[in-house]
């Protein structure tokens, strides 16, 4: 798609850092990383997001998610690592093309500190399932 740099970056038109890639997705460094090793896959196909992929978009990436996971533990010795994507501008989502961020983790590296806020009560999961399920 015309105008998306993750289709540029696909497409071999955009400076990227590719750490993997498959007939359908790519990992390569993010530019704006919240911490060492930060990685972004994206389809090959553009995908607004993943309300618009679904799961054909999620098992299109699946196996670099994977590779590319093993290799950021593997190589920069991780501890753990985190999953993410946001869908939608009020989630985060700057590009508007699907991609998951891979964050590697290491103890006590404060990268996500605050990000979970505080425990809901029982009560609220209770109003919450019946909202959601009836």
């Amino acid at each position: 798609m015309r105008g998306c740099v993750f289709c540029e970056i696909v497409a071999g038109e955009a400076e990227s850092f590719v750490v993997a890639s498959d007939a359908g997705a790519v990992a390569f460094l993010d530019i704006n990383p919240l911490g060492r090793g930060h990685t972004l896959v994206v389809p090959t196909r553009h995908v607004t997001d993943l309300l618009d992929g679904g799961a054909d978009v999620l098992a299109e990436i699946a196996p670099v998610v994977e590779e590319t996971s093993r290799l950021l533990v593997g190589r920069l010795g991780a501890e753990g690592l985190n999953l993410f994507q946001s869908t939608g501008a009020a989630a985060g989502q700057e590009v508007f093309h699907f991609h998951l961020h891979l964050l590697p983790r290491w103890k006590g590296d404060g990268v996500l500190d605050g990000l979970l806020g505080t425990p809901s009560g029982a009560e609220d999961l209770e109003s919450l399932h019946h909202e959601l399920v009836g």
